[in-house]
């Protein structure tokens, strides 16, 4: 579940909530927790795929120029 809201200023950069959201599953994960690995190591297992997926579509779309007109990816 995101824990990222709009209402949210901390920071106000393109895809900062998906990028919280990623940090905080990585941290929970089990892979962390349980076995001692660090973050990088337990995203290139495979760890939270879904939000890595959507913080690499979220990032894209900032180079892409369709954006200005569809929008952002992500949250």
């Amino acid at each position: 579940m995101p824990k990222y809201y709009e209402e949210k200023e901390e920071d106000r950069r393109p895809c900062a909530g998906v990028k919280e959201d990623l940090k905080d599953c990585l941290l929970q994960s089990a892979c962390v927790l349980q076995e001692g690995k660090t973050p990088k190591t337990c995203a290139k297992e495979g760890h939270c795929k879904a939000l890595q997926v959507t913080f690499f579509e979220c990032k894209r779309s900032i180079l892409d120029n369709r954006a200005r007109f569809r929008g952002r990816k992500g949250y």
